[in-house]
């Protein structure tokens, strides 16, 4: 069992860092610029990740599956995280990097990771489907929040300007529309033609490769040196921390195998590359987001067998 959860865990994350590093070497060779890069990351975050969300959400049976207790507690372990990212954050001098601590913090890779892990463990994915429509949006309401209030462009108007700007980023917030769309679009049960379906599918499937290409691109070794410590807690944070606490309530609760996988992606996944895409999209550098999303994608490999390995050990899986 450990051999096998180590043997996929590897091909999960391995296959993405190589993504980040390629862009990299893209970059170093010519064959991107800083503008073309900025470019590919307004793309992926206006057009391939809502229709990959849409893609996931809008097949998933939410009514058949519906479990109330399971979403709460997701949500509720989410917000909690937030807040414990929040603390850690005012350690942090620099304001405007605040923002970037706190969602590279708590926001999984839940949407591209969490589907494909439970799928491959138990044949189907109905309760990461649910783990996804109880957090991802109130990842992305958060992340837009936090990194909209510390943004380093320029503010006038106020405080009012600031939460009226803040809700509109929200509101409009493509990848927020995607998955809005994605869950109505279950919900309302309604038929996907072939030629919808295929043109989705081919956005959707442009989105990760296309998004960890851009990071790998604008990774700036000069500016992650700097940021090293910071990263190491929001990797700690990320992988080890949220898991010891919140497992074991999950535990207690009564939840067990799918769904108990399913809330160990949520809290113990790698940091998700969209992170990166929306801290460029609202002003900050991205250099501590860039360097935990690499830095937790390949500790991840690791960290997540051992949580998988601790639990099938105690027959929770």
């Amino acid at each position: 069992m450990f051999a096998e959860n180590l043997k996929f865990s590897l091909n999960a994350t391995v296959p993405v860092f190589l993504m980040m590093v390629f862009g990299y070497i893209c970059k170093k060779i010519g064959l991107l610029d800083d503008h073309t890069t900025a470019k590919l990351n307004k793309f992926t975050f206006t057009a391939t990740l809502p229709a990959l969300l849409f893609e996931d959400l809008s097949s998933a049976d939410f009514l058949a599956v519906w479990d109330t207790k399971f979403v709460l507690f997701c949500i509720s372990a989410t917000l909690l995280s937030v807040c414990a990212a929040v603390l850690y954050s005012l350690l942090h001098k620099d304001k405007a990097e605040r923002g970037e601590i706190i969602q590279a913090s708590y926001r999984s890779s839940a949407a591209v990771l969490g589907i494909a892990f439970v799928k491959n463990i138990y044949g189907e994915a109905a309760m990461a489907a649910l783990m996804i429509a109880g957090t991802v949006p109130l990842y992305n309401i958060i992340a837009v929040t936090a990194l909209s209030a510390t943004s380093p462009k320029e503010k006038s108007g106020g405080r009012k300007k600031l939460i009226l700007d803040t809700l509109k980023g929200i509101v409009t917030n493509p990848i927020i529309l995607g998955i809005a769309v994605g869950m109505a679009w279950s919900l309302l049960r309604i038929p996907q033609p072939v030629i919808l379906a295929k043109s989705v599918s081919y956005l959707g499937n442009m989105a990760t490769p296309l998004s960890l290409i851009a990071l790998g691109a604008s990774f700036k070794a000069s500016e992650a040196k700097s940021k090293v410590r910071v990263t190491l807690g929001i990797c700690f944070m990320k992988l080890i921390l949220f898991c010891a606490v919140f497992l074991p309530i999950a535990i207690h609760i009564g939840f067990r195998g799918e769904k108990l996988i399913a809330i160990l992606v949520m809290l113990g996944s790698a940091t998700t590359g969209s992170c990166f895409v929306m801290a460029k999209n609202f002003g900050h550098k991205g250099a501590i987001t860039a360097f935990a999303v690499m830095l937790t994608t390949l500790s991840s490999a690791f960290t997540l067998t051992a949580w998988l390995f601790i639990l099938k050990t105690l027959n929770y899986i």
